[in-house]
Formats: structure tokens, C-alpha cells, sequence
């Protein structure tokens, strides 16, 4: 439960650029990554690895806050096949395989970040039911699965590349299959939450945001999915359950 990684990553030279621009990215309302790193923000973590390991090391660590949370939140042996899109090195999806034992998943992420995943997946012993697959999920995702998980990936993107993601992931599965998106819902309103300040983040860094329930829902429909429920779990993150038309 070490906070270290992502003190790290939110003192890195990259969030230190990016807030130093805050006032223009108000202004333009997107990513500045261009103006204050010269680069995309993927471009600049190929040419800086150490600090696109401390990012994934962050990310690492926010997960293991909330694992716990969602797996005893839901029930996942109700699946025969979960496709986790953006999945990192597995942790969430360890834990989920470890909970339900009949469950055979895959791990979709970039071709980079595949050895790490798989290292991490063969020491929590699941390695034996986990295809760990990579590629772009903006050009397509693995078919075949029953069920598509995205812990964290959404917020990533504005509403037009994250409609292009959910839409290339409801073509992939069948009618009816699920969509789970694990995800902080932020309440309307001026009343103060954490999930604020990562919105906040997320317009800084990827150009990204963090949504309420009416904008999930608005979200799901456009790539053709209806939001069945939001099940709220015991950390910041919720689950929003989407049923593909």
C-alpha cells in the first residue's frame, strides 16, 4: 500500500511541466503536452523510460487501493471469459482470477508494458488462465470475450476518443456481453471530492476527464451500450455496468 511510486510520478518533471501551464489548459480546455513537453505524453515516456516506470509503478499502486474493493464488490463467476483492455501488469485482474477459479481472461495492453504483465501474472500463479495479449485499443480490442473490463482507462480520454474505445470493444463481443468500467463517478454539483481534483488531472496530463452518471450514460449509449447499474464499492471507485445492444 506504498504511496512512494506515485509521489514519485505527481513530483515528476512531466506533472510539474504540465501544471506549470494550468492557466493555458483552462483556456483551451485540452492537453497542453505538445506546448509544454514538445512531444505527446507516450512520445515522451519512449524517450524517458525511468519516468514512465515510476508512472507505472504509480498506477500499480493506486490499483492495489481499490482491488480489494471491487472484487468482493462483484460477483465475476457469472463470466466465462473477461477481457481486461489496458490491464498493466494484471494486478486487478490477479485478484480476480485468484477469487474465481473456473475463470480464463485475457490481458490487452501495449506491446511494452506485455513482459512486465506477464512476470506479474506468473507470480500470482494465474499466467495458466490468462492469454496476455498487445496491441492499440484504438484500432481494436480481442474478441471472443463475454465480459470487457477497463479499470482506470476511460477518464484517460475526451468523449470522442473514449466513444471510439467502447465502440471498437462493443464490436468485439457479442450482443448482450458486458461492459464493467471501474471508474471514480463524480457527484454534480459544487461540493467538494477527490475525484474534482482528478478531473482536474486528467485535463493536465491526457486531455482526459472523470464523469458523472449522466455522462457515463451518455458515454455508453453513443458506442452502443445501455448502463445497467452503478455499483458503488468500498473505495473511491465504482462500477458501471454496461449491456452491450
Amino acid at each position: 500500500m506504498s504511496m512512494r511510486a506515485l509521489t514519485r510520478y505527481t513530483c515528476s518533471r512531466m506533472q510539474w511541466q504540465r501544471f506549470g501551464a494550468l492557466r493555458r489548459v483552462v483556456e483551451t480546455g485540452g492537453s497542453v503536452d505538445l506546448e509544454v513537453l514538445g512531444m505527446s505524453g507516450r512520445a515522451y515516456w519512449n524517450q524517458h523510460p525511468d519516468e514512465r516506470e515510476t508512472f507505472n509503478e504509480a498506477m500499480r499502486s493506486l490499483v492495489l487501493q481499490v482491488v480489494d474493493a471491487v472484487v468482493r464488490a462483484y460477483d465475476f463467476s457469472r463470466f466465462q471469459t473477461l477481457v481486461d483492455v489496458g490491464g498493466g501488469y494484471g494486478a486487478l485482474l490477479s485478484a480476480i482470477l485468484n477469487r474465481t477459479p473456473q475463470l480464463r481472461a485475457v490481458l490487452f495492453d501495449r506491446p511494452e508494458v506485455i513482459p512486465g504483465a506477464r512476470t506479474h501474472l506468473e507470480s500470482a500463479g494465474v499466467l495458466d488462465r490468462c492469454q496476455v495479449v498487445g496491441g492499440d485499443f484504438f484500432q481494436s480490442v480481442p474478441p471472443g470475450g463475454d465480459a470487457y473490463l477497463f479499470s482506470r482507462v476511460i477518464h484517460d480520454w475526451n468523449d470522442e476518443r473514449a466513444t471510439l474505445l467502447l465502440s471498437n470493444c462493443r464490436r468485439a463481443m457479442h450482443p448482450g456481453g458486458t461492459l464493467l468500467l471501474v471508474e471514480e463517478v463524480i457527484l454534480p454539483g459544487d461540493a467538494p471530492c477527490y475525484g474534482k481534483f482528478s478531473d482536474l488531472n486528467m485535463l493536465v496530463g491526457p486531455g482526459g476527464q472523470e464523469r458523472t452518471e449522466t455522462e457515463y450514460h451518455n458515454l455508453s449509449s453513443a458506442a452502443g451500450f445501455d448502463l445497467v447499474e452503478v455499483i458503488p464499492t468500498a473505495s473511491r471507485m465504482s462500477i458501471i455496468v454496461g449491456r452491450s445492444r
